[in-house]
C-alpha cells in the first residue's frame, strides 16, 4: 500500500495540523516512560479532535493496512503505547471535554483526553469524588487510565479504574462505534463489554468516551504512621488489618532502602530509629469520630505487632508532610542513578516475603532496590536503581526486573497490579495465565480486530 497516499488521505480528512510526520516531532510520541520497552518509528502521529476524526483514522488505516497505536499522555510504564515501525500513533489528548456531570445520579461522561487531576477537581466542585488516582494523576489522561486499568494509592478502599466505569464508547476496527454499559446503578443486560475494553491496552478498539460513577466527596483525611524494626512485623500488621475488616482509604508501605532515600532527599528524619526496616502509612477519610476510631484500631494493631513508633494525627498539613515521604521516593532515588520500577501484586499476607525476595535479588545483582507499594491491596513497586551510562548495570537491572516477577508468581501473585503488560511482560502474561488463557485472548482479539489493526504485538502476539 502507498503510505504517502494514506498521509494525504488523513490530511484531507483531519487537516494538516492534525497529521504530524516530522521525525523530530513524532519521536516524542513514539514511547512511554518504560525504558525496557522497544519502540519504532511511526509513519505519522495523528491528533483527531472528535469521535468522527477517530473513525476516519481507523477506516483509512484499515484500508491501507497500516497498524494503529492509540496513545494518551504517554505516562504509562509498560510500553503499551509505544510505536512500531510504520504505524500511525493515534493521540487522543484533543478529545478533552467533560461532557456531563450528573450530580443527582452521581456519574459523569468524559472524553479520554481529560487529565485525571483536572477531572477530579471539576467533580469536586459538585461535592463529588472520582477515586482512581495514579501517581501521575496530575498529567495522565482518563483514556490512558482506562486502557491500562490504572490504580493508585486509594485502591484499597475504592478499587481500580474499572470499578468506577459504567459504560464506554469505543471505535471498533471497522470504524463503527460501540456503546457499552449503562447509566443506572444496576444492569446485567448481555456481556459486560465495558470491562472487556478497560485494561485491553488499545488492542481491541479506541475508547472515545466513558461514563463513570462518582462518590460523595470524602472527609479530609486523618493520618497514621508506624515504624517497624522488621518487614515481617509490618507484614503481620497489614494482615491483621485485613483480617479484622478495617478498610482505610490508604495504606502504604516503605522498606528500609526507600525510607533512607526519602530522608536523604527531604533532608530530615521521619522520626524512625536507625534500625527501622519498614514504615506503614495509613489514612482514614471517614471523618470525625469514625476516623478517630478507625485510626485508633489501626494504631493498636501496629503496636500489638511490635511497632517501635505509632503516631496518628488529624492535622491535615502534618498528614501531608508524613505522606510526602512516600510520594517522593522515586524522585529521591534519582540521587543514586536512574530507576526502573516494577509492578507486581501479591497476597497481602505475603508482602514481607516479597520484600525479602527483593533484598536477595538486590544482593545478587549488586544494585540498589527500593520497595514501596500499596500495602492495602498487595500491589508493590520494587524499584531498581542503576547508572544511566552503564550498559552493564542496565543489563543487571533487566535481570532483577524479571527475577522480581518470578518471585511474585511464586508467592501466588500477579506480574502486574496496575501498570499493565504492554511490550515488556508479554512472555510473563503467558506464564501467569497459561496456554489456554492466551488462546482465549487471541480468539477475542481475532473476533474484534481480525486484521490485527490495533497495537499489534502488545500484551501478546497472534
Amino acid at each position: 500500500m502507498n503510505n504517502h497516499a494514506l498521509v494525504t488521505r488523513l490530511r484531507e480528512q483531519l487537516g494538516d495540523a492534525a497529521v504530524l510526520t516530522d521525525t523530530d516531532v513524532t519521536d516524542a510520541y513514539s514511547r512511554d516512560m518504560m525504558p525496557l520497552a522497544d519502540s519504532g518509528k511511526p509513519l505519522a502521529v495523528v491528533l483527531p479532535s472528535d469521535v468522527e476524526g477517530v473513525q476516519a483514522v481507523v477506516k483509512a488505516c484499515a484500508e491501507f493496512e497500516v497498524p494503529i497505536v492509540p496513545r494518551g499522555a504517554g505516562s504509562g510504564l509498560s510500553g503499551a503505547a509505544n510505536a512500531i515501525d510504520g504505524c500511525v500513533v493515534l493521540v487522543l489528548t484533543k478529545l478533552d471535554k467533560i461532557v456531563e456531570i450528573d450530580e443527582g445520579n452521581r456519574l459523569a461522561v468524559v472524553q479520554p483526553g481529560v487529565v485525571n487531576l483536572d477531572f477530579r477537581n471539576a467533580v469536586e466542585k459538585h461535592g463529588l469524588f472520582y477515586p482512581p488516582d495514579p501517581s501521575s494523576y496530575d498529567w495522565c489522561t482518563i483514556g490512558g487510565n482506562l486502557s491500562t486499568n490504572a490504580g493508585g494509592l486509594c485502591c484499597v478502599k475504592y478499587g481500580v479504574t474499572t470499578d468506577s466505569v459504567l459504560g464506554l464508547e469505543v471505535v471498533l476496527a471497522d470504524g463503527s462505534v460501540l456503546k457499552t454499559g449503562r447509566r443506572t446503578v444496576k444492569g446485567v443486560a448481555g456481556y459486560d463489554l465495558a470491562r472487556l475494553f478497560v485494561g485491553s491496552e488499545g488492542t481491541l478498539g479506541v475508547i472515545t468516551q466513558a461514563t463513570v460513577a462518582l462518590k460523595p466527596l470524602p472527609q479530609l483525611p486523618a493520618t497514621l504512621v508506624a515504624a517497624f524494626n522488621s518487614t515481617e512485623a509490618a507484614g503481620e500488621a497489614v494482615a491483621r488489618v485485613v483480617r479484622e475488616g478495617l478498610v482505610p482509604s490508604l495504606m502504604e508501605i516503605m522498606d528500609a532502602t526507600s525510607i533512607k532515600a526519602a530522608e536523604a532527599y527531604l533532608k530530615t528524619d521521619l522520626g524512625t530509629s536507625s534500625d527501622c526496616k519498614a514504615l506503614l502509612l495509613a489514612q482514614s477519610d471517614s471523618g470525625g469520630e469514625a476516623a478517630r476510631r478507625e485510626l485508633a484500631a489501626l494504631e493498636q494493631i501496629c503496636v500489638d505487632c511490635g511497632a517501635d513508633l505509632a503516631y496518628a494525627t488529624e492535622d491535615l498539613e502534618e498528614g501531608k508532610m508524613l505522606l510526602q515521604a512516600r510520594r517522593v521516593v522515586l524522585t529521591a532515588l534519582e540521587m543514586y542513578g536512574v530507576w526502573l520500577t516494577d509492578d507486581v501484586c501479591v497476597p497481602r499476607t505475603r508482602i514481607a516475603e516479597l520484600i525479602a525476595g527483593c533484598e536477595r535479588i538486590s544482593e545478587e545483582v549488586g544494585l540498589r532496590i527500593a520497595v514501596v507499594g500499596h500495602a492495602g491491596d498487595g500491589n508493590m513497586h520494587p524499584t531498581i536503581v542503576y547508572a544511566p551510562d552503564s550498559e552493564e548495570e542496565f543489563a543487571r537491572a533487566r535481570i532483577a526486573f524479571d527475577a522480581i516477577l518470578d518471585v511474585a508468581l511464586s508467592l501466588g501473585g500477579t506480574v502486574t497490579g496496575e501498570h499493565g503488560i504492554g511490550r515488556i511482560k508479554r512472555e510473563w502474561l503467558e506464564k501467569e495465565i497459561g496456554e489456554v488463557g492466551i488462546q482465549v485472548h487471541r480468539q477475542i482479539k481475532r473476533a474484534l480486530d481480525p486484521g490485527n489493526l490495533f497495537n499489534p504485538g502488545s500484551m501478546f502476539s497472534l
